[in-house]
């Protein structure tokens, strides 16, 4: 870590939720009950893929208390966040096991459940796809017959009709075809792994009420409050300024509640009632199949080099599981080519990236927004091209990685500015997971002990034109009141907002008074909490706020004082002169104005507004992926060691290794815990996490009684996280984010750990004791 002059940030402050969390005072949204208040449930889909030929609603009208039944023919349209192509409710036909099909609403929530019980539909079903490869094929069913007709919402989204690709983003750096042909040393390796759930500690839910004057009233646990308004207005025709959102602290969301699902059904199911207030609240079992999930993927990576390791090629083929619908996948897709390579410098890319439709729950965003599922092909392939030129994997990482001069997959100039050391990164990896006592050792009978290395980055792929504000009132104390739409949803991004403003100010955090619900009627706008984005947009806007309201602070402190503007500096809770600090006036005594003696009062309440947007952004050309697609690269390397037993392939993992280059870390226990979490999320889905689905599409392990994760205890016994902390001069005391990264590499790692203890390619996730046994059997064969 370097050493810092600031006094706030970079210093451990305690998250300013902590109390209220720890005590369970926080009210979630599925906490609320007021009299009157009405329940939606739903009818969900019993097939993966067929036509509705009926739906009886005759005995779910019997059932006491029920007031509504809407189905798909209320709404018959296409809604989405970058392609337009998934109705709400389904209607012709389904698409995925567990779609909706109906809601019922009704006066308890019990009475609402029984009634979707007695909802008869009448399906004929038709050919399942059930995998990326089956819908890449030429003859493959077609779970969107017109694709290339839906609207795009986005210009960058690229359907084709006829097919099951929901988009295809091409990367065309150099001549990769030419140099292939001339390359000493090739190597070629398919990946592929399952769907999986977010599994949030707090399942979605929503509440929507419709009032006398056409006001939309939405309480949400989103991470996109002004999406939803958007949506709102886009597909249902009300006015943008008639939504109002109201987003408290979430209970956890890792990017699933960063689309907009539920807010729409119950906007119908409100307006089925009257306008009344109705309340959507998802069971476990409906948050894991009916709402959307992380993407699945195979892969083809093929790497050309020297014979002394230098990267020479690369050709990168993604076939990303969508699932049912495009919704965020077709956004990941294009973050997957972006970053396709890894942090390697590799003058001759080429990439196909695509959002393929299959008939399983549609993908969503999840945490590090495709770059686990690329980070794992492409340093499974880094550790086979070492092993294949004997080299050391971590010497080769260090020949190849990407530097300021060097050119991203998108042909962006790397600085010194948007890029941060990832030689750094990894000689400090190397030092913590003790690289050089030995990849691999006996540790007893039928017991042996690997380490796994990987590197990763990820750039923040936001809109062009993402935003944030941030309004600042002073109290009559000279406390400040913090307000913007940063969601908190458990990452801490309220406390580290908090600590640039108490930085700026040169106030301490007990003076710094953090909004933590989010109304949009007046909260500024931004884009999402999504895309590690938050603490860059909204940081940058609170400063932005905070300097408004030092120029307030000074110009009225300097009509008292008697002497100019540029005369005074602030901090410590006073405006005070530069050259005698002594000399100065109390903020709390200027925060509502000034009243002299005489009762002639200037100037009133001190509020500052700021505001940020990205800036040089460019979209992404069609044919060749040139483009600037992102503001700054954080990368970091992930390590593991573990310990196998060689006899049933079970295993323990011993130690867990993140370093990060974030640039500036605001406030490194937070920062520690981001990097931990990440990698036991990582982690679990590595070594277990994944949906299963038989012939039919049908998922088969629907709660958490038969979906695996890693449980407490199976953590690594050692999490050592360290950073790396090289400035970007364009983020709040130049920070970058780093919210997404502790989840990216881990994967990888773990799956580099175990190849090389057994000497077997392990190319597909997770990486139970069965699947290792398999693998191994195979290569034996």
């Amino acid at each position: 870590m370097t050493n810092k002059v600031f006094t706030t940030v970079g210093k451990p402050e305690q998250r300013i939720d902590a109390v209220e969390k720890s005590t369970g005072k926080v009210r979630y949204v599925g906490d609320y009950s007021v009299p009157g208040l009405m329940h939606a449930k739903l009818v969900t889909s019993t097939q993966a893929h067929a036509k509705i030929t009926s739906i009886d609603t005759t005995e779910a009208w019997k059932v006491p208390g029920v007031r509504a039944i809407v189905t798909g023919e209320v709404f018959p349209y296409h809604i989405g966040p970058i392609l337009a192509d998934r109705p709400p409710l389904a209607f012709e036909k389904v698409r995925y096991y567990g779609e909706p099909v109906a809601i019922i609403v009704a006066d308890h929530e019990y009475q609402a459940k029984l009634a979707t019980t007695k909802v008869k539909v009448e399906y004929d079903p038709l050919p399942i796809v059930n995998s990326v490869q089956q819908a890449f094929q030429a003859d493959a069913p077609l779970v969107h017959e017109n694709a290339g007709s839906y609207t795009k919402i986005i210009s960058n989204v690229y359907p084709k009709t006829g097919t099951n690709i929901g988009s295809h983003i091409k990367i065309r750096k150099g001549n990769f075809e030419d140099e292939w042909e001339n390359c000493e040393e090739t190597i070629t390796a398919n990946y592929s792994f399952n769907l999986s759930d977010h599994v949030a500690l707090e399942t979605r839910s929503t509440r929507v009420e419709i009032n006398p004057r056409g006001k939309v009233i939405v309480h949400s646990c989103s991470q996109s409050p002004f999406t939803i308004k958007k949506v709102l207005n886009q597909f249902f025709n009300v006015e943008v300024g008639n939504v109002l959102v109201h987003i408290p602290m979430i209970g956890g969301a890792f990017g699933g509640k960063g689309t907009v699902q539920l807010e729409p059904l119950a906007y119908l199911a409100s307006k089925s009632v009257g306008g009344k207030l109705v309340k959507l609240e998802m069971d476990r079992e409906e948050d894991m199949i009916t709402s959307p999930c992380r993407v699945g993927l195979d892969a083809t990576v093929q790497l050309g080099a020297t014979k002394e390791g230098k990267l020479v090629a690369g050709k990168y083929t993604y076939l990303l599981d969508s699932g049912a619908y495009t919704d965020q996948a077709a956004g990941i897709t294009r973050a997957a080519a972006i970053d396709c390579t890894g942090p390697y410098d590799i003058p001759n890319v080429w990439c196909d990236s695509y959002c393929v439709y299959t008939n399983h729950p549609f993908a969503t965003s999840f945490r590090g927004y495709g770059h686990p599922e690329l980070t794992f092909a492409v340093e499974r392939t880094m550790d086979q091209l070492a092993k294949q030129l004997q080299i050391d994997p971590i010497q080769l990482r260090i020949i190849n990685g990407i530097k300021p001069g060097h050119t991203t997959p998108t042909q962006t100039v790397l600085t010194a500015n948007n890029i941060g050391d990832i030689e750094k990164c990894i000689n400090r990896a190397k030092e913590l997971i003790q690289w050089d006592e030995g990849q691999k050792m006996v540790s007893g009978k039928n017991k042996v002990r690997s380490k796994g290395i990987s590197m990763f980055w990820k750039t923040s792929t936001t809109a062009t034109n993402a935003e944030a504000g941030a309004i600042l009132t002073f109290e009559a104390d000279g406390s400040v009141n913090l307000n913007c739409a940063a969601i908190e949803l458990g990452q801490g991004t309220k406390t580290i907002l908090g600590q640039i403003l108490a930085e700026k100010l040169g106030m301490g955090m007990d003076k710094i008074h953090v909004t933590m619900e989010t109304n949009t009627q007046y909260d500024p706008h931004q884009w999402r909490t999504v895309a590690s984005s938050s603490t860059f947009l909204a940081g940058r806007a609170v400063i932005a706020a905070a300097d408004h309201a030092i120029t307030q602070l000074k110009k009225t402190a300097a009509t008292v004082l008697k002497c100019s503007p540029d005369d005074l500096d602030i901090g410590g809770g006073k405006v005070y002169l530069k050259p005698d600090p002594a000399f100065g006036v109390d903020i709390k005594e200027i925060a509502l104005g000034y009243t002299y003696p005489s009762g002639h009062s200037i100037d009133g309440q001190v509020v500052g507004i700021g505001k940020h947007i990205q800036r040089h952004l460019t979209p992404m050309d069609e044919e060749t992926g040139f483009g600037k697609p992102g503001p700054w690269w954080s990368v970091g390397v992930q390590a593991v060691e573990v310990e196998m037993d060689t006899r049933d392939f079970t295993y323990t993992i011993l130690k867990g290794v993140t370093v990060l280059d974030g640039g500036t870390i605001i406030n490194p226990k937070t920062a520690q815990q981001q990097m931990r979490g990440g990698m036991y999320m990582g982690l679990s889905y590595a070594t277990s996490e994944k949906f299963i689905f038989d012939e039919h599409g049908v998922v088969q392990n629907t709660g958490l009684r038969n979906y695996p994760m890693l449980r407490y205890g199976e953590q690594p016994a050692q999490y050592l996280v360290d950073f790396i902390e090289s400035p970007a001069a364009d983020g709040p005391f130049g920070a970058r984010g780093i919210g997404e990264y502790g989840v990216i590499g881990a994967p990888a790692c773990l799956a580099n750990s175990l190849s090389y203890a057994l000497d077997v390619a392990l190319n597909q996730l997770p990486l139970t004791p069965e699947s290792i046994w398999e693998a191994s059997r195979g290569s034996e064969e």
